[in-house]
């Protein structure tokens, strides 16, 4: 049997589901996930190897015209390239009508490059005769190769999603090797962790403002010395994530470990604090230094 290997871009609105599925395709916490909107902001591969094949995942951000400040023209400009160059897409929405920004997403994706609609969280859907008549509605576009309803918190039609995606991949050798599970490196990868807890720990205004930046990363035998800065946009902001005597910072910081530990396979030391830059989200220079 010829092997196969191509790129799934997987993308939709923001908080739809898109780096939990990722996560089930790879077998690990690769992407991270909040319940909070926008937690993806950088384009990430997500490699799943099978003895015929290899999918390549591209996880993007949200796409949303809601709050438009430089970061999010940013990401809405990386999810915009991330769909003109991949085999196949994996098109996620939520059980309903197609919005404005659906829309928009659609209109964004090449003619040529096949499309797998992928209804998730029909689980949250009590009639479910309203699932049957969305397909229907759905199904007149042709631009959809298959429609494929799925609950991926519950992993429902998650294995007949993957086997859905692998006749659009093209027959060529592999890109990556078999054990590599993503292209970006255990610094990346170290600085998203931890943003995933602050996001996870903290209240609904201060993690849109947080960046993190790894200063020094030392791995020495099987233990990883990694110096984290978390940068906040205001002074008010910085009480917010270390908390009452440091409490909230200290929680952030454990549970990144214990994640990293797991991640890395391996003892982490681990060291963060707070620090103040004033208008980075807005600020192109600051923006491009954090590789956003």
């Amino acid at each position: 049997m010829k092997k196969r290997c191509g790129t799934i871009a997987i993308v939709g609105q923001p908080n739809v589901g898109k780096s939990t599925l990722l996560n089930y395709f790879i077998g690990t916490k690769l992407s991270i996930t909040s319940r909070k909107a926008q937690t993806t902001r950088y384009q990430l591969l997500g490699i799943h190897t099978t003895p015929e094949t290899q999918y390549i995942f591209v996880d993007t951000p949200g796409y949303q015209l809601k709050h438009l400040n430089t970061l999010n023209k940013n990401l809405n400009k990386t999810v915009k390239q991330a769909l003109q160059n991949v085999d196949v897409i994996l098109f996620l929405i939520e059980p309903r009508q197609m919005t404005e920004v659906d829309e928009k997403i659609l209109q964004m994706i090449p003619e040529e490059t096949p499309i797998i609609l992928v209804i998730n969280k029909v689980d949250r859907l009590k009639e479910k005769s309203k699932l049957l008549e969305l397909i229907q509605v759905f199904k007149e576009n042709e631009r959809y190769k298959e429609i494929i309803p799925t609950s991926v918190k519950k992993k429902n039609n998650l294995k007949e999603l993957l086997e859905s995606t692998h006749q659009f991949l093209p027959e060529q050798e592999f890109i990556y090797e078999d054990n590599q599970i993503t292209d970006k490196n255990e610094r990346f990868l170290a600085a998203e962790i931890i943003r995933e807890k602050i996001f996870r720990l903290t209240g609904q205004e201060v993690p849109y403002s947080v960046a993190v930046e790894i200063e020094k990363f030392e791995h020495e035998g099987n233990v990883r010395r990694i110096f984290a800065a978390i940068i906040v946009e205001r002074d008010a902001h910085k009480p917010m994530i270390i908390g009452n005597k440091g409490i909230r910072l200290k929680e952030i910081s454990t549970n990144a470990r214990v994640d990293m530990e797991k991640l890395f396979g391996g003892k982490v030391w681990l060291e963060t604090w707070v620090k103040v830059q004033k208008g980075w989200s807005d600020d192109l220079r600051a923006l491009k230094s954090l590789g956003l």
